[in-house]
């Protein structure tokens, strides 16, 4: 059995990881999704000062409080940078970080640094004309789906989504990593890539080439950038065999 810490992306709550979560404790495994500050449930924590290490003390926090051991903590696309921040924080309550859709950040980047500059033009003008200037309403589909897959959501999927979504606090996708401290040897880390992880990767992109490698593993999982959404069965067996392959391949 394994622990799985659930954070989700940009404009999410836990409410986005149910499915995942039930499969997965249906195999035996404990599913914790955390809500970070100023989204789903806790959106009335939002404000223009909730930044990204406000979601990395949100991380942190609540893995040492509820004292978890034997963590796999698992980072959907935006968590990745705050993930990135917590983990080196955890020391020996982490076993294992899984990225998923997503990569590690280096020190001294933020998200809008991995998004063309004419989609951080529009976000720019989504978050002033519609967020008063600090918050991130979920952008229109024709928007997010210049930079992240759709495939596999439905109509009834996209529904979801635009309903319970919240605003994200922009702070987030602005601020830089600073500090995220090292990784201890024995943590098992894995990329679990959807479409368009798995496109970049195979690229061949110069920074992303260490994740092909060495300790890294990597699984495919072949749907759209929300799986926890589009496949949530798929993607808990996915993670499952991520976790009973141990580090032995992918």
């Amino acid at each position: 059995m394994a622990t799985f810490v659930l954070v989700p992306g940009a404009w999410l709550g836990a409410w986005a990881w149910e499915a995942t979560a039930h499969a997965l404790r249906e195999r035996g495994h404990a599913a914790l999704p955390v809500t970070l500050t100023g989204l789903g449930e806790r959106s009335a924590l939002a404000t223009p000062e909730v930044g990204l290490d406000t979601h990395i003390d949100d991380i942190t926090a609540f893995v040492v409080e509820q004292d978890l051991r034997d963590v796999t903590l698992v980072a959907h696309s935006y968590a990745a940078v705050p993930v990135t921040g917590a983990a080196g924080r955890l020391g020996p309550r982490l076993e294992r970080l899984v990225y998923l859709d997503s990569a590690p950040f280096a020190e001294g980047t933020c998200l809008l640094d991995v998004m063309t500059d004419d989609v951080v033009e529009q976000l720019h003008q989504q978050v002033a004309e519609h967020g008063d200037g600090w918050r991130l309403p979920l952008p229109p589909f024709e928007l997010l789906s210049t930079f992240s897959t759709l495939e596999g959501l439905d109509e009834g999927r996209l529904d979801l989504m635009r309903t319970r979504a919240t605003p994200q606090p922009f702070c987030t996708f602005e601020q830089r990593l600073t500090r995220p401290g090292e990784l201890g040897p024995d943590v098992d880390r894995v990329v679990v890539a959807c479409h368009d992880a798995k496109a970049l990767l195979d690229a061949g992109v110069p920074t992303l080439a260490f994740l092909n490698q060495s300790p890294w593993r990597r699984f495919h999982l072949p749907t759209g950038h929300w799986p926890m959404l589009s496949a949530p069965v798929e993607l808990a067996a996915t993670l499952d065999a991520v976790v009973s392959s141990g580090r032995s391949g992918s």
